[in-house]
């Protein structure tokens, strides 16, 4: 009797966790390529623009600071050969050397102004991108997640970039699968019209080659192309 009572519950519990197994709904997969979606974004395109004007003025008040630096340099050095002028008097002698030391005072503390200006900016310049790009990625999530809801998905992969083994998190999925073009025809559909094209400019001579002045640099914004009509 014990026998049969035990074989009818374990019936009874195989049929609840088939009935338990056969409610739930199948797994339906989207794959959706989010870097693409952000570097495509038009508000990507627009905040890379007013990143690369920031840095592009930071490096021309870093650039003037340089130049006010190197000239303090240049008076430095003519002091220090006038203390050194055998035809002055030694009182004369003596006056600019003190007047040099304090020109190279003054070098080092601007020095260091131009040290300090040079990492607040970047530093800056780097948070604000990391600002654009937590939001917008915020953005672009509700945006793929609405679209796969609406196609019935319960499972979003993101094949952009490699996993922490160095390879593709998604290694293969059915382009049939992918919702990455539906999602940046949504997000692009505000898209502001382009202003209309300039007239081109008269080609000028190329200037003599010079050796580059150290740039601001922005991470993970493409720089801003060389404006043809600037030396």
């Amino acid at each position: 009797m014990n026998k049969i009572i035990r074989t009818l519950l374990g019936l009874f519990a195989l049929g609840a966790v088939t009935t338990a197994l056969q409610a739930q709904p199948a797994i339906k997969l989207v794959t959706v390529d989010v870097m693409s979606l952000f570097d495509k974004h038009y508000k990507t395109e627009e905040a890379n623009a007013k990143f690369n004007d920031a840095a592009q003025k930071a490096q021309e008040q870093l650039d003037e600071l340089n130049k006010k630096i190197q000239g303090v340099a240049d008076e430095y050095k003519e002091l220090m050969e006038q203390s050194k002028n055998a035809m002055l008097t030694p009182d004369a002698q003596k006056q600019k050397a003190e007047e040099a030391q304090k020109k190279i005072e003054e070098f080092q503390r601007m020095q260091a102004e131009a040290q300090n200006f040079r990492a607040n900016t970047q530093r800056s310049l780097q948070q604000r991108v990391k600002t654009h790009r937590d939001l917008l990625l915020e953005e672009i999530s509700k945006v793929v997640t609405d679209i796969a809801k609406r196609k019935g998905a319960t499972l979003i992969l993101d094949r952009s970039g490699p996993s922490l083994l160095g390879i593709p998190t998604v290694i293969y999925s059915d382009p049939a699968y992918d919702i990455t073009e539906e999602v940046a025809k949504e997000i692009n559909k505000d898209r502001p019209p382009a202003p209309p094209a300039a007239p081109a400019a008269t080609p000028t001579p190329a200037p003599a080659a010079t050796a580059p002045a150290p740039q601001f640099t922005v991470p993970n914004v493409s720089p801003k192309p060389a404006d043809p009509k600037k030396p």
